[in-house]
């Protein structure tokens, strides 16, 4: 009898139906995206462990998220770098309204927004990935910029929200010979969902330095797609740093569609408590003589749980490419957990390539060295995290490096 007056469980899925039922009309720039967008979630099932691609990742935070628009919030921040840009980029606003661009930076026109938004995400084959349908769904506006031929920017985008649902489009297309450092901080500061896609276009001999910080807390989730397309002679570098989300997940995604092109991934996860940072990458090769070098590396403590797996693809036109694929994990705690899987599908013959994976917890004789030169075992320990961190961290460009001391990554997984 008590089992029959018990509350029925909630429908699989009951909460992005209230979502999608509540949510305001499309309207603005992006009101077909947002349509179509929330048509295909109607349609999709939402990711469970019987998908491969979603079998370490458990999304039964999302059901407990507010979804209401969130509000921004400020950011503490260092004062921005001489000759950049810093833009406060809430996702639902302009925010080139009444700024000044420097020279080598332009806004997309209308018509080349609705010509470039969503080349790349098919290139890279995740157009109808179920994260990016729900940005399509909720996407206000998208921040589309052109970086002009042989010129150098700077920019810094800063996105520090509240409670509720912060979802962001970026656009980019790099000219020919065009260099672009772009510093990238997401910030929750209260219970909610933040949603990113960038889509990023490199021209012949283009260079984007992208450093991703992305600083959350248990009670807010990330799912982030960043797909690039890359001509030859171009290089793209992504590095990328999470801690304190209690889900994200990332998924960078390069496609060289002629070869010839160089692509660098680096990425540190921070998770501890119930935490749980999950990666999925995907490079793939179209023409001869690309270069890949990827490193992720994860820390995970408490009952935290890290997931990595890296897809590179390598088919009969690409030969002579060199790609090599390194995932570094350090475990702090038996109860915490590292799932890694780097995954190589090569059909050319004549290539180099090569991946690997170690998981390891701090070094029993790299501890006692250090305490036997007076350091507390506290401190050596700090000192060993530090310096495993440091590989990535030093590749960030340098107003993101000032972002996210170790410290301060530490701080925000607990």
């Amino acid at each position: 009898m008590a089992a029959s007056l018990a509350a029925p469980a909630p429908a699989k899925g009951a909460w992005l139906e209230t979502w999608l039922a509540a949510a305001p009309a499309a309207s603005g720039e992006l009101a077909l995206v947002q349509q179509r967008g929330r048509e295909a979630l109607r349609q999709q099932p939402i990711p469970s462990s019987r998908n491969e691609d979603w079998r370490f990742t458990d999304l039964a935070l999302l059901q407990t998220l507010p979804l209401t628009a969130a509000s921004p919030a400020p950011a503490a921040l260092p004062e921005v770098a001489s000759g950049a840009l810093r833009l406060n980029w809430n996702g639902s606003s302009d925010p080139l309204v009444d700024q000044a661009l420097p020279a080598g930076l332009q806004q997309l026109s209308a018509d080349e927004i609705a010509q470039g938004l969503g080349h790349t995400l098919a290139a890279a084959g995740c157009e109808q990935h179920w994260p990016v349908e729900l940005n399509h769904a909720a996407a206000e506006h998208v921040l589309a910029l052109r970086v002009t031929s042989r010129s150098q920017v700077s920019l810094e985008l800063v996105s520090a929200a509240g409670a509720g649902l912060q979802a962001l489009r970026l656009l980019l297309l790099l000219e020919e010979k065009a260099e672009l450092d772009l510093s990238q901080l997401i910030e929750a500061q209260g219970s909610g969902l933040h949603s990113l896609v960038i889509e990023a276009h490199l021209a012949r001999g283009a260079r984007l330095s992208h450093g991703l910080v992305a600083l959350g807390q248990a009670d807010a989730a990330l799912l982030a797609h960043v797909a690039m397309e890359q001509e030859p002679e171009s290089e793209a570098q992504l590095s990328s740093v999470m801690s304190g989300w209690g889900l994200a997940r990332l998924e960078p995604r390069a496609v060289q569609v002629d070869g010839a092109a160089h692509t660098t991934l680096r990425g540190l996860q921070v998770v501890d408590g119930q935490r749980i940072a999950d990666t999925h990458s995907f490079v793939e090769f179209k023409g001869p003589e690309g270069q890949l070098d990827q490193l992720h590396k994860a820390v995970a403590a408490g009952q935290g749980r890290s997931v990595f797996n890296g897809a590179v693809r390598v088919p009969r036109a690409a030969q002579r490419t060199n790609a090599a694929q390194l995932s570094r994990n350090l475990l702090l705690s038996d109860r915490a957990r590292i799932d890694t899987k780097p995954e190589l599908e090569i059909v050319a013959d004549d290539v180099k390539c090569a991946h690997g994976a170690t998981v390891s917890s701090l070094q029993t004789d790299e501890l006692f060295y250090l305490q036997s030169r007076g350091i507390d075992a506290d401190q050596a320990a700090a000192l060993l995290q530090r310096a495993f961190c440091e590989e990535v961290l030093r590749e960030l460009p340098a107003a993101a490096r000032s972002w996210c001391s170790l410290e301060r990554l530490l701080e925000a997984a607990v």
